[in-house]
């Protein structure tokens, strides 16, 4: 961590109950029994992060995290329902349920820049597990607005970074040097751009000049990380807002370059216009309560790059299916050196590709299969996702299927004897030798 840092440090900001909002009434009964204990047993136990945040801007948090002077040690010894997790830094996770609250210790930043070998050459952090103090962790946190911390003790809201002001402008910012943060840890600037999509904050003019400067730095992330990393960015609500704001500081390219490629040489709105209505989809069906699967998302924000891949191929000689197929072989091999998405996402992400072309072929008795196969529900969707986002030429496909899905078995069975034969290569029927019988002399 920088001096700048370092030197900020002074007495906090104690914001009373009367002057703040969070009740206990909106704090999770189990995380409440965890920070009683800790306080019983002599240790200090703060709420701390996104939970203390979403409290104040009255919002629902997701989960709870808190922070104390116990070590994990000491905190495990508390609770029968705990397990220590982590190798680069020792977290504890005390398990009610369903619901797990996640005590870290107290930890404290570093000085100089590879003074223990906890950075590489250049700048990232390798470990970051140093005890502290309270206040040596509030000004190793990343924003100040999530540096604020509720105390059971006393009901109040501890501030060392002036994150209450920051809440209440709606500001996001960078604790201490943007630019020197966002090298130790690039993945910083995609929570920047998260927290200020979910938020609708803007990010300080400080902490956003950096992110245009560099976020090619995100390459150096491991591309497993990157993954996790993408499911919180547009599987938390806000994928629309996170899209755009992902394109306007030009990180959007850093993580799906085949996909920005695409958009960029474009001559028509579409594949903009479908990664949109994609997420858009995404968004609603998490408003509503819906699952939501990473494998119809990649789906969506890679299809571009196959259909052009697939375009080529089919111009070469491949099928549609074997086009669509090889092609999103290929993608998904080229994506993995930035994200790695997990085998048994990309392969339904295949699935959905190559399923475009099977919807084609709906005559005789194919529909009635397809329909009953695993993957048909989504293949259909992306299909009517591919028209909402102006492919005309194939609306009268998706109005076949819909009406083909309501439809009884006699009317399915009309339906898909008129139904044209599409795709399938002619088998010539072998011709029979004829035998002569003639005997020659």
């Amino acid at each position: 961590m920088s001096d700048e840092v370092i030197n900020t440090a002074g007495s906090p900001r104690i914001i009373a109950r009367p002057e703040h909002v969070i009740s206990r009434v909106n704090i999770s009964e189990s995380a409440l029994k965890v920070l009683y204990r800790l306080k019983s047993s002599g240790y200090e136990a703060y709420l701390v992060g996104g939970g203390v945040r979403d409290l104040l801007l009255g919002r629902e948090p997701k989960d709870f995290d808190i922070a104390t002077d116990a070590h994990p040690e000491e905190v495990a010894g508390l609770f029968r329902n705990s397990r220590l997790i982590g190798r680069r830094f020792k977290l504890v996770h005390v398990r009610f349920g369903r619901e797990i609250i996640e005590v870290a210790t107290f930890r404290s930043g570093h000085e100089e820049k590879g003074t223990d070998e906890t950075h590489a050459e250049d700048g990232m952090i390798l470990r970051d597990n140093v005890y502290g103090n309270l206040e040596q962790d509030a000004w190793r946190r990343d924003f100040t607005i999530n540096s604020l911390y509720y105390s059971v003790k006393d009901f109040s809201v501890v501030d060392y970074t002036s994150g209450m002001e920051d809440l209440e402008a709606g500001v996001l910012r960078v604790i201490g040097d943007a630019e020197q943060r966002y090298i130790e840890d690039p993945v910083r600037m995609l929570r920047a751009v998260r927290f200020a999509a979910k938020l609708g904050f803007r990010i300080h003019k400080d902490s956003e000049k950096p992110i245009f400067e560099l976020s090619e730095r995100l390459e150096s992330v491991p591309p497993a990380r990157l993954f996790d990393e993408i499911l919180k960015l547009f599987m938390s609500g806000y994928a629309v807002a996170t899209y755009e704001l992902l394109r306007h500081y030009d990180v959007f390219r850093h993580l799906f370059p085949m996909t920005d490629d695409c958009l960029a040489e474009a001559e028509n709105h579409f594949p903009h216009t479908m990664i949109l209505r994609g997420l858009e989809n995404t968004d609603a069906r998490i408003a509503e309560g819906k699952p939501v699967t990473p494998a119809f998302l990649f789906a969506v924000l890679l299809w571009e790059p196959v259909h052009s891949r697939a375009k080529r191929l089919q111009g070469e000689g491949l099928s549609e299916i074997q086009a669509l197929q090889q092609a999103g072989d290929e993608v998904v091999s080229l994506q993995a050196l930035h994200i790695a998405v997990p085998k048994r996402f990309s392969l339904q992400s295949r699935e959905i590709w190559a399923f475009q072309a099977r919807l084609k072929r709906r005559n005789g008795k194919r529909a009635a299969r397809l329909v009953e196969m695993s993957r048909f529900r989504a293949a259909y969707d992306f299909l009517l996702l591919r028209i909402e986002s102006g492919e005309d030429e194939y609306k009268a496909l998706g109005d076949w299927w819909t009406e083909f899905q309501e439809s009884d078995e006699v009317t399915r069975g009309s339906m898909a004897s008129e139904a044209p034969s599409v795709g399938g290569k002619k088998r010539r029927r072998r011709r029979r030798r004829k035998t002569d019988n003639t005997s020659s002399d």
